[in-house]
């Protein structure tokens, strides 16, 4: 586990560098989270990568691995780091969100995460980090989509034992976004077939490339379906 923590340190350094609005000026999406939207960026293959070939339009990504949901919050009340920072205030149709995996396996590692879980979001979905910053994002005219993470039935993979922390998390999230107009949660639960490693890149972790391909299509689905 130890050498694991390491690992996902070192991939924050090397996602260091996000995209800005001057890079993408025409773009009505934003992208912001971890690893699971930034993997696979460096062959053109991440989900925003995905989505934005999928809908035939730039999508601006700032997602960036090793990225916390949790966050401080300056005196102006702005978040201080991690996914909450990534996000620029714009006049964005979309906004696809993902986080809280890296605040569960480097914050408690899977293990006692009642507290750290309701700082992100309580029980009934109401009340957290999670819930205000959707909200923020969503009450400056944006639809929401918040992204789930991979599950990996019928593996030993080192995410598996986060599988019922991680349950409770987006089931939560479910509640918001039933809860709430211009918030949409997609799962991504059912996405690795049982068995199949084919579905995570090297490290049994993130999404092969195949995944993110499934993924991305799937929120360019939404996009796309859903009136302007």
């Amino acid at each position: 586990m130890h050498r694991l923590l390491v690992l996902l340190g070192c991939l924050g350094l090397l996602s260091c560098c996000q995209e800005m609005p001057a890079n993408a000026p025409d773009a009505r999406i934003i992208a912001v989270g971890d690893s699971l939207l930034a993997w696979n960026a460096t062959s053109g293959n991440s989900i925003p990568d995905v989505v934005e070939r999928s809908i035939g339009e730039p999508v601006l990504d700032r997602s960036a691995s090793a990225a916390w949901l949790r966050t401080g919050f300056g005196v102006d009340g702005s978040p201080e780091s991690g996914v909450q920072a990534q996000f620029v205030p714009g006049e964005w149709d979309w906004a696809i969100v993902n986080g809280g995996g890296n605040d569960l396996m480097l914050g408690c590692g899977c293990i006692r995460c009642g507290g750290v879980i309701s700082t992100m979001i309580s029980e009934d979905g109401q009340r957290g980090q999670v819930p205000d910053f959707l909200r923020r994002i969503r009450d400056g005219g944006t639809q929401v989509i918040y992204v789930g993470y991979l599950r990996s039935p019928g593996l030993i993979t080192p995410i598996e034992h986060c599988k019922d922390e991680g349950d409770e998390f987006e089931a939560r999230i479910t509640r918001l976004a039933q809860m709430e107009d211009g918030i949409t949660f997609v799962s991504v639960q059912d996405v690795a077939h049982p068995g199949d490693a084919s579905y995570f890149s090297f490290d049994l972790i993130h999404p092969s490339r195949k995944s993110s391909r499934i993924i991305g299509e799937r929120i360019a689905q939404i996009i796309k379906q859903t009136p302007s």
